[in-house]
């Protein structure tokens, strides 16, 4: 899933994580361990989207991803195994974070690439499982905490950009700035249903740009 953007939704990479279970010796950096890794992986997020989190099952998968269901068991063990470690392969692809040379060009394409992400139809579907995954498995909860954090660490350089440009005041906490930009779309799309569309996205983002060139949004001490 993107979080904020491209991510989680989009095919699974061979980033090496800690997955249940062991292959027992060592593993060889494009071999068929990961090749084996990928095809899980994308296995994984072929399932979510077909069928959500609560549909998705380990022999599923297997069988998809042209492995043996052992196999699958042994390293990743659970469905929640699977989810969290296509979260963390995710987590580790790069992202291109929007540069229109303007902070309220930048939140808003930052906002829109939100909205896209989960109204496309083949990448939706995939975000919207491993949100309701993490409501039901506190490993997958975490590991989407751990992307999402990433993915806002990444996005906040937006705002640290535009301080250095003299848009903002010195002393925003960038990262908030980006809260403020995305949580109503998440509102929105996991909370009321209402619809979202690239004006609500645009308007969210203006938002919290008028809040940060208030300076209402300080880093607060800790």
């Amino acid at each position: 899933m993107s979080g904020h953007g491209d991510g989680a939704g989009g095919s699974g990479g061979t980033h090496e994580i800690g997955t249940p279970g062991s292959d027992g010796g060592g593993r060889r950096p494009g071999g068929r361990s990961a090749r084996v890794r990928a095809a899980v992986r994308a296995a994984t997020l072929a399932e979510l989207a077909e069928g959500g989190f609560e549909e998705m099952t380990v022999d599923a998968v297997a069988a998809r991803a042209g492995v043996h269901r052992t196999t699958v068991y042994r390293r990743w063990g659970t469905v929640a195994g699977l989810a969290v470690d296509a979260l963390e392969a995710a987590g580790g692809e790069p992202w291109p974070v929007p540069d229109t040379g303007g902070l309220r060009g930048d939140l808003r394409a930052l906002c829109r690439l939100v909205v896209s992400h989960f109204t496309d139809p083949q990448d939706g579907p995939v975000a919207r499982a491993f949100i309701a995954a993490a409501v039901r498995d506190p490993a997958t909860a975490a590991a989407l905490h751990r992307f999402l954090a990433g993915r806002n660490a990444q996005a906040a350089v937006l705002v640290t950009r535009a301080t250095e440009r003299g848009e903002l005041p010195a002393g925003v906490d960038a990262a908030e700035v980006v809260r403020v930009a995305v949580a109503p779309l998440y509102y929105r799309l996991f909370i009321s249903g209402e619809p979202v569309d690239e004006t609500v996205a645009d308007r969210a983002a203006d938002a919290a740009h008028a809040a940060a060139h208030a300076g209402v949004l300080p880093r607060l001490s800790t």
